[in-house]
């Protein structure tokens, strides 16, 4: 045991879970691409290094047309936002949602994917800069969330009975103003909770309402044949320009510490990339 304990301490962790980049080389088994494509990368943990290993379950070949730098934004963005608005959540065209942390990646994704569906999109974003970059994305109505109260501003909007769909990247204490602001058997996506906090709701609060309430893991289904498919679809889209999603910052692999601390602190619109 203590042979074994000093082997596992040597172990380095290695963060990050998606890269883009071109197959270096394949095992014995692989048969879906081979050395030379163009694909994404997805794991739990390794892709902050020079070279990421995945199983071939995870790898998504990129098509021409779409560059790298767009492509290795995709899959985990706007696959949990494409999720959570329409394989559990259901949206229908003219339905009212609140995209809950619209300025991060998955909102982003969420926003766009929900305005082209033809879904009426209200977004939560700190300060009006953000705001206004969001409407050029399909956002018909902004919520500054440190100066609003979301549940008056989408009573505003959608009138006393509330609105559809909620999907919730940020959690926190706020989510009792996105509980109060949703009609009689609206729906509840949880997805994140990039407040840091993790939130919490009571048991007659789902009941009054008769809320549908649903857990978004994307990554947990990436390795499926739907997921593929939708990958690729997402990845066409992205090609044709109907799908877009900004680059607050760019970071060389060797800062990757203060990349993080960006991230951490800085409030990124979008995603930060690491080139190696």
């Amino acid at each position: 045991m203590r042979k074994a304990s000093r082997k596992l301490g040597a172990i380095q962790f290695v963060p990050g879970y998606q890269a883009a980049g071109v197959v270096g080389a394949v095992g014995p088994e692989v048969t879906r691409v081979r050395p030379g494509d163009r694909v994404v990368g997805f794991h739990w943990h390794g892709s902050h290094a020079e070279l990421f290993a995945v199983p071939e379950c995870y790898v998504y070949r990129v098509p021409d047309g779409v560059h790298l730098r767009d492509a290795c934004t995709v899959p985990v963005t706007f696959g949990t936002a494409y999720d959570a608005l329409f394989t559990y959540g259901d949206l229908k065209a003219g339905e009212t949602v609140l995209v809950q942390g619209a300025a991060g990646g998955v909102g982003l994704a969420a926003v766009q994917l929900a305005a082209q569906a033809g879904a009426r999109v209200i977004g939560t974003a700190a300060g009006s800069e953000r705001l206004n970059r969001l409407r050029e994305l399909g956002m018909h109505h902004g919520i500054d969330y440190k100066s609003q109260s979301i549940s008056e501003v989408c009573r505003t909007i959608a009138g006393e009975a509330g609105i559809d769909m909620v999907v919730d990247m940020a959690g926190g204490t706020g989510v009792g103003a996105l509980i109060e602001s949703l009609r009689r058997h609206g729906r509840y996506l949880a997805v994140g909770a990039s407040t840091g906090s993790v939130p919490s709701f009571g048991f007659f609060d789902v009941i009054n309402k008769a809320l549908t309430v649903k857990g978004i893991t994307f990554g947990l289904e990436m390795h499926t044949a739907r997921a593929h498919a939708l990958i690729e679809c997402l990845f066409v889209r992205v090609g044709k320009g109907e799908l877009v999603m900004p680059i607050d910052r760019e970071f060389a692999l060797a800062d990757a510490v203060e990349s993080h601390h960006h991230v951490a602190g800085g409030h990124p619109f979008g995603r930060v990339l690491l080139h190696p």
